[in-house]
């Protein structure tokens, strides 16, 4: 029996991010591999050796039967895996297995399909699966708006898609953002919560009473501030349509970027706003998946 590390960790701030097995009995390296790693193909996990992702006692193995022995340490890459067969300007892949994927949004494309738009994170992922042989297609479990960034979670079935649509608040237990906002925040931390609703015109709303619409909480901790801007981190726990954006212009201090809620004040002509946390209970296997991107750059040079 092997011992697996139980949680998936990746932070963008390493080149890689590896799960990692102890060996106990003297066998070939690919024969191990596919004892081992439930939820990867033949051809997926032999394109992980050949791209240089499986390590052994730290060194890097490309040879099929290279014989392990006892006590020996095996990690797998979960990135070089897919390194070359996907290629986006917009996407990002940040983990794969059979079920489903994380990535990474640029600005500038939707999550989904809507009206006469081709660029979309789906079609990117169906045009991957689709090059790279797999038979599936993205499930969208979840979204985020055009111009934000960030991490986002893509089935590659339909029962996954059911199982994270149906839990997502006991599936997933910590996702944050963070954003530039216009002006000095007053406030170190606190809360926001009221009822958020659309007008006629798709204008989201809020109300301190309830106006028919969903109660929406939204907690902030400022990182960073200027007189002219504050960096801060904002931790969701409803997920409504454009929820910070519409909170944030509540507290008198708009996502700096924003041509819908915000003020004007657009200092890296941009929606200031990325998805950098996002962790969860893998719908399958029940582990504990943990990513972490880095701030963008450009959010980070408005502080210095």
């Amino acid at each position: 029996m092997q011992t697996r590390k139980e949680v998936m960790h990746y932070n963008s701030n390493n080149k890689d991010t590896y799960t990692y097995f102890t060996v106990n009995e003297e066998k070939p390296l690919l024969e191990f591999l596919l004892e081992n790693i439930k939820n990867e193909s033949r051809s997926k996990i032999k394109l992980t050796l050949k791209g240089q992702g499986i390590k052994v006692d730290n060194k890097v193995i490309t040879q099929f039967d290279y014989p392990l022995k006892p006590g020996m340490k095996v990690a797998v890459s979960k990135t070089k895996q897919n390194r070359y067969t996907f290629k986006s300007r917009y996407v990002k892949l940040v983990y794969e297995d059979r079920y489903l994927l994380v990535i990474e949004k640029n600005t500038g494309i939707l999550s989904m399909a809507a009206g006469h738009s081709s660029l979309n994170v789906k079609k990117v992922l169906d045009d991957y699966f689709h090059k790279s042989r797999q038979k599936c297609t993205a499930h969208v479990v979840h979204r985020l708006d055009r111009d934000t960034s960030g991490l986002m979670i893509y089935a590659k079935d339909i029962e996954t898609e059911q199982i994270l649509e149906h839990n997502w608040h006991d599936i997933v237990y910590d996702r944050r953002y963070i954003a530039v906002v216009s002006g000095e925040m007053e406030e170190d931390e606190g809360t926001v919560a009221n009822w958020l609703k659309d007008n006629k015109a798709y204008i989201t709303y809020s109300s301190p009473i309830d106006n028919g619409g969903k109660y929406a909480i939204t907690h902030f901790h400022t990182l960073k501030r200027t007189t002219e801007h504050s960096l801060v981190e904002f931790r969701l726990e409803t997920g409504r349509k454009n929820q910070i954006r519409v909170h944030t212009a509540d507290m008198g201090h708009p996502v700096c970027g924003d041509i819908k809620y915000g003020n004007g004040d657009d200092p890296l002509h941009r929606l200031c706003l990325h998805a950098y946390v996002l962790c969860f209970y893998h719908p399958i296997t029940k582990q504990r998946m943990e990513f972490e991107t880095v701030i963008p750059v450009n959010f980070r040079s408005l502080f210095k």
